[in-house]
């Protein structure tokens, strides 16, 4: 297990991968073809969940599947892990995230996350956005955390892939291999809405355990390395390394 910091959330939310029932679930996920086995045979795409759902405002029932579309929400102590196509997602306990639909009934376009977190994870395809009340991510094949803080702030770290940031009019290119980290603050001076942060509350192992629901590594499997935990978003640390955050904006 790797190293890890938490920041108002407590080891169980984010060591739920971990759980004999989720690694039964995943395991029978794979060994029934995941999501082109769960569509040729009807069933559905949810390979985990606890505690409250609510799926379009109705109480979410075993054996529903998540589509495009719909609208979830998480109650305490509760999580949801589906698959849509070939992309993975963890909502996380008091969370509410709507879900857009692309070209196709299976084809996520859009994540509105409105509260809490949800750690997700995108094979290649067409470009596909993330959204929070003060963040817009633009994404294609890659892997992220969103939270949403209380104060509405957002929290966002690329963990691995490339990504178009945008706050309070602030344009970023994000290019991570091992977590690069922002924070998005519209109420922060002039060409400072988007921040540096550290790499917090969440771990490379979920992130693994998404990859291998949709037959994808991260990128730090593929290189059989890891880097420095930083928020940096490299994997070769080096003396006066910035930030793209520290950089000159455009």
């Amino acid at each position: 297990m790797t190293s890890h910091t938490l920041q108002g959330l407590g080891e169980d939310e984010i060591l739920w991968f971990q759980r004999r029932s989720v690694v039964s679930a995943s395991a029978g996920w794979l060994a029934m073809g995941g999501m082109g086995g769960a569509s040729a045979q009807g069933r559905s795409n949810v390979v985990d969940s606890a505690g409250d759902i609510a799926l379009n405002g109705q109480r979410w029932m075993p054996g529903q599947s998540i589509q495009t579309g719909d609208d979830i929400a998480t109650g305490p102590a509760s999580r949801l892990v589906f698959v849509i196509g070939n992309a993975a997602f963890h909502v996380r306990q008091n969370s509410r995230l709507q879900v857009g639909r692309g070209s196709s009934l299976n084809a996520v376009s859009l994540l509105r996350l409105l509260t809490g977190a949800v750690v997700s994870v995108f094979g290649r395809g067409s470009a596909r956005t993330i959204v929070t009340p003060t963040l817009t991510a633009g994404i294609r094949g890659t892997g992220v955390y969103t939270e949403v803080l209380p104060d509405q702030r957002s929290y966002f770290c690329n963990c691995y892939g490339t990504v178009e940031l945008a706050c309070a009019g602030e344009r970023m290119t994000s290019v991570s291999q091992y977590h690069q980290a922002f924070w998005a603050d519209p109420n922060a001076n002039a060409r400072q809405a988007l921040k540096p942060a550290g790499a917090i509350n969440h771990t490379d192992e979920e992130l693994e355990f998404l990859a291998h629901l949709i037959d994808q590594r991260t990128a730090w499997e593929l290189a059989g390395r890891k880097g420095v935990k930083d928020g940096k978003g490299t994997m070769n640390a080096a003396p006066g390394q910035l930030h793209p955050a520290f950089m000159p904006r455009r």
